[in-house]
């Protein structure tokens, strides 16, 4: 019997969630579309799997139907989260999901009174964002009361995008940001603003906001009108932000991004920048 469904098992989180089972003795259910790299998981882990396709409704409902709880890792989620969490409805099965994508937030809180009923659980943002970042949002409007701003500003260390928070950024090309101002989500344009946050006494680098899930979630948690949420990048990507606000038409093509996507989904996972020193993220409230 497994512990939990995880589906998106083989793309290059959905990996390190099955590495990290076999690590501590979890045994979970992989799932994905594709049954030739599950069963190539399967032999490399031991672990049971089954291959569905979300827009397989009957097949979806079945593979569910016996699972406690579901950990979708198949990005990008503003497109593959619907299907999941309507599925997860019906059968009476927990919703996981690692985006940090606004729209899917969003998605999750339409559903809030259709979960209540059926007594489930619809929780997205479990990884490195954003249950974490919300919980210490939560702990410093408890030690702040009357904060009526909260900027959240992280970094990460030599690490690496995986190919689905890659499709994600390419679909956002030329869209802009978000913020929260006055209790509203607001868009802006992208790098809206940056500043630098010493997010090491030695390495102080500059940030740049993003429309990351805070700005939707934060609020709900904390009450705070005015959020702003902020990604270390380089100068470099900085430039090429503020460029895509003068391109952001061009970018917008849909026939653009088809092709767009099938580079990022060619060799290795994306690299990202950074030093060998520890990140950490950096807090202000209000």
């Amino acid at each position: 019997m497994a512990d939990f469904l995880l589906y998106g098992a083989y793309g290059y989180t959905g990996r390190l969630i099955t590495r990290l089972c076999a690590e501590r003795g979890l045994t979970p259910l992989l799932s994905g579309r594709n049954a030739e790299k599950l069963e190539a998981m399967h032999r490399e882990f031991g672990f049971p799997y089954r291959a569905v396709d979300l827009r397989n409704t009957t097949e979806l409902h079945d593979l569910l139907q016996d699972q406690k709880v579901v950990l979708h890792a198949a990005g990008p989620f503003v497109e593959t989260a619907e299907p999941m969490m309507e599925a997860c409805l019906a059968t009476g099965t927990h919703y996981l999901d690692i985006t940090g994508e606004i729209p899917v937030f969003a998605m999750g809180a339409k559903r809030s009174e259709a979960a209540v009923k059926a007594g489930v659980m619809l929780m997205s943002g479990v990884g490195f964002d954003v249950v974490p970042t919300d919980c210490m949002a939560a702990y410093l409007k408890e030690k702040m009361p009357e904060a009526t701003e909260l900027v959240l500003a992280f970094a990460w260390k030599g690490g690496m995008l995986s190919h689905g928070t890659a499709k994600t950024m390419l679909g956002g090309l030329g869209t802009g940001g978000a913020i929260r101002e006055h209790g509203k989500i607001k868009p802006v344009k992208a790098a809206y603003d940056t500043r630098t946050f010493p997010f090491t006494e030695e390495v102080p680098l500059r940030a740049v906001t993003i429309p990351w899930g805070d700005v939707f979630t934060a609020y709900f948690t904390t009450g705070i009108p005015n959020i702003k949420t902020y990604f270390a990048v380089p100068p470099s990507q900085i430039k090429q932000m503020e460029r895509s606000n003068w391109l952001g038409p061009l970018l917008r093509l849909a026939r653009s991004r088809p092709t767009c996507a099938r580079r990022s989904r060619r060799g290795p996972p994306v690299r990202t920048m950074h030093n060998e020193k520890r990140l950490r993220p950096t807090y202000t409230v209000r």
